[in-house]
């Protein structure tokens, strides 16, 4: 009986011990998995209210990098009675990411009216005091919301000024659909890569009068994509300095990782990786912990090695796992050992080995069949997409058009979708030409080594298939040699792609407005590429089988060739005009700066649209400014406007491009910039057609080159063309309307409105 309390005794206290160590290890287990990495540096705090401050970021001196370039002080502003709150520049911190993002709430622009139209006092515009620092352009959005709204956003990008905008109109809310920003009621645009500096407002075309009693008010501001879905109510709800979620880039220095590690500026600790920002995220570059590692890069000893024993599911079966530095590895537990990476008890007979070996390979079997009848149905999947897309993109009814236009079979080719990848290498971002409204161009090569250039749209239109597919028909059959030449389509993607010829030069817009290159841009030579342009323009209204308008004429869409060549290109927004017809109803397209004013306040696109934006592009070439301009005192910054008043008060020399003008071709330059005045008439109705405006521009070129008393009698043709009166007008960019004086610039959106209403 004692034997057997004494066994029950030295049971109890083996048992307490077990239990007791079994504890001691839960315990040390939990808070190894309780170790926070440190964040910021030692006797720094690392966090103000609930938001943690990892370094190089630091409320207090010494706390934070001190860099030439970006300000990685947090001000933790404390307010009574309020948790306490870190601020950059004029905008609260709600996170910091060490992946290199920061989230902010930014401030929204707004301006109201009351209902007799008069502007009330609490109108703000908005900015960004955080210049070290870049807009995310993946988690962002630029949006403005009204019925009677235009709203623009400036910056510095690379260094130079820049403005972007977009409008939203609507006579009431029917038509707006809650969920939809397409423009009414909500209009929103991307935010180009690397922007600092922000400032953007919005602004009224008619001072919310017609639309007052639901939406007294514009708005604009920029918000994280993720976080705004449009709703009608913010017509009427959204409030002055209300504030919404935004997200920053934020780097290191201005230089790339080989630069900066040869340096003593360098930042990035131990056991962790360098990455260059990507091309247009601005310069400098981030740290990473490497695999195996966690915890703050910045700081030297930050990256500490990750403990993947806790994870249980890392080593199944008979296998524990073993943690190493960086890494881990499975090992058998006591009394078992590895055959092909299974744990099985030692001494097993030859049986237990067969019959591993045998369900491994069954196992693969399975596997390899499974992978085979995967694959056989993913690629079946591909090819009934692609057919699907092929049909609905209209392939069969272009196969169709196509055989009754021989012609267009010799020069068009339908492209599969492995040939444009393959061109354009996989549509690597190396390859961007360039990015627009309507989508990407890229830079692709054939496989017979043609370089072309493949434009790939971002929104398919389902309801307009048929005229995209006589779009492509006419466009095929135009040779002209100052239009782009389309070289065929591929119908097998979600949205038709594109393929035009390679132009090697550039933009005119980049030759105008880009001052090394725009010394080299002689009179002579704009003359010939204005000429060119009108040429191709005029071929487009009158000689083409069907009309087209071509919507958005800019420098920005006009191409050159090593020859100064011009070629007319972008054709997204272009409309095909049936032969009866000499106007079509449309919704308003096209770029501030270039719209035509009538067609802005009917919504008649004509030819006489083109007209006007060519008006404008020879302005650009004449005085080197551009269309538009926010870096320009205000009543200047719409070039139409102020190029038509310095005609009217005889002040046309002084906004000349200074290297274009010589004594000889004074009297040539004053007769085409009549000639663009005529083009920019408010009334479409006053301006020339591009046939006469081309032949008018082609008589003045061929006097370069006749003596002056031997002038072409035929000029006699055109007389009215540069005599007939033009009043002085100004221009905005949202009505396009006429104003009789530059004094009255104030209320030029009443008085454009009422000009165009009178005279229409």
């Amino acid at each position: 009986m004692l034997f057997w309390e004494s066994s029950g005794a030295m049971g109890f206290h083996s048992t307490l011990v077990l239990v007791t160590w079994v504890g001691v290890m839960l315990t040390a287990i939990m808070a190894a998995a309780a170790i926070a990495y440190p964040l910021a540096l030692p006797n720094c705090s690392d966090s103000c209210g609930d938001v943690k401050i990892p370094y190089p970021f630091g409320t207090s001196e010494g706390c934070y990098r001190h860099d030439e370039s970006r300000d990685f002080s947090i001000n933790c502003s404390k307010s009574y009675g309020q948790p306490d709150q870190p601020m950059t520049g004029n905008l609260s911190v709600t996170n910091i990411s060490i992946e290199g993002e920061m989230d902010i709430m930014m401030y929204n622009a707004i301006n109201c009216y009351n209902q007799s139209g008069t502007p009330l006092s609490n109108n703000t515009d908005s900015w960004l005091q955080v210049p070290s620092f870049t807009v995310s352009v993946t988690k962002n959005k630029f949006v403005a919301v009204g019925c009677d709204t235009y709203a623009f956003l400036n910056g510095i990008l690379n260094g130079k000024g820049f403005s972007i905008g977009c409008l939203s109109r609507c006579n009431d809310t029917s038509n707006i659909v809650d969920g939809s920003c397409s423009g009414i009621g909500c209009c929103q645009i991307d935010i180009p890569e690397g922007v600092t500096d922000i400032t953007f407002a919005a602004r009224s075309f008619k001072n919310h009068s017609y639309v007052w009693s639901f939406n007294p008010c514009s708005f604009a501001f920029i918000i994280q994509k993720d976080e705004f879905s449009f709703s009608s109510a913010y017509l009427t709800s959204l409030q002055n300095n209300e504030t919404f979620p935004m997200v920053l880039d934020w780097a290191i220095g201005n230089e790339t990782c080989k630069v900066a590690q040869n340096k003593g500026n360098y930042i990035c600790g131990g056991n962790s990786t360098c990455s260059d920002l990507k091309n247009g995220s601005g310069p400098g570059y981030r740290c990473k912990c490497k695999k195996g590692y966690d915890g703050n890069p910045y700081l030297k000893d930050g990256c500490q090695d990750i403990d993947e024993c806790n994870d249980k599911s890392k080593c199944p079966g008979k296998q524990i796992c073993v943690n190493e530095v960086g890494s881990y590895h499975c090992s058998c537990i006591k009394g078992y050992h590895k055959v092909e990476e299974v744990c099985v008890p030692r001494g097993s007979s030859l049986t237990i080995y067969l019959a591993v070996g045998i369900s491994i390979i069954s196992l693969l079997v399975m596997l390899l069949g499974c992978s085979w009848i995967y694959y056989g149905l993913k690629k079946r999947k591909i090819i009934k997409l692609k057919e699907k897309f092929f049909h609905q993109n209209g392939g069969l009814l272009l196969k169709q058009k196509l055989s009754n236009h021989q012609k267009s079979m010799e020069i068009t080719k339908i492209f599969t979708t492995e040939e444009l990848k393959k061109a354009t290498n996989n549509y690597d971002e190396s390859r961007v030409l360039g990015q627009g409204g309507y989508g990407t161009v890229y830079r692709g090569v054939l496989s017979d080594n043609t370089v072309v250039a493949i434009k790939k749209s971002k929104i398919g239109d389902q309801s307009q298939i048929e005229q995209f597919i006589n779009e492509m028909i006419v466009l095929t059959q135009i040779n002209h040699r100052n239009v782009v030449k389309l070289f065929g389509c591929c119908l097998e993607t979600e949205v038709p792609l594109l393929v035009y010829e390679f132009i090697t030069n550039g933009t005119l817009s980049n030759h105008v407005h880009d001052k090394s290159l725009s010394s080299l841009l002689s009179w002579e030579k704009r003359l010939k590429i204005a000429t060119e342009i009108a040429g191709a323009l005029a071929y487009l209204h009158s000689s083409a089988s069907m009309s087209i308008i071509h919507r958005d004429v800019k420098t920005a869409n006009i191409l050159l060739d090593n020859d100064y060549t011009a070629k007319v290109a972008d054709f997204g927004a272009s409309r095909l005009v049936p032969l009866d017809q000499t106007q079509l109803t449309t919704l308003v397209q096209g770029t501030l700066g270039y719209l035509d004013p009538e067609y802005m306040q009917t919504s008649q696109l004509t030819e006489k649209s083109d007209v006007y934006g060519f008006g404008v592009v020879m302005a650009e070439l004449l005085t080197g400014k551009k269309a538009l301009s926010f870096a320009r005192p205000e009543i200047d910054r719409y070039l139409a406007i102020s190029f038509v008043s310095a005609i009217k008060e005889d002040r046309l020399l002084q906004i000349l491009e200074d290297h274009i003008v010589s004594e000889g071709n004074i009297e040539q330059l004053k007769e085409i910039a009549n000639l663009a005045k005529q083009c920019l008439s408010v009334r479409g109705e006053d301006r020339p057609f591009m046939k006469e405006v081309a032949k008018e521009l082609e008589r003045l070129r061929s006097m370069e080159k006749t003596p002056l008393g031997n002038i072409d009698v035929d000029g006699k043709k055109t007389e009215y063309l540069l005599s007939a009166t033009s009043h002085s007008f100004n221009i905005d960019v949202g009505t396009g309307c006429s104003t009789s004086t530059i004094a009255e610039y104030e209320s030029i959106r009443e008085q454009e409105l009422k000009s165009v209403e009178d005279g229409r």
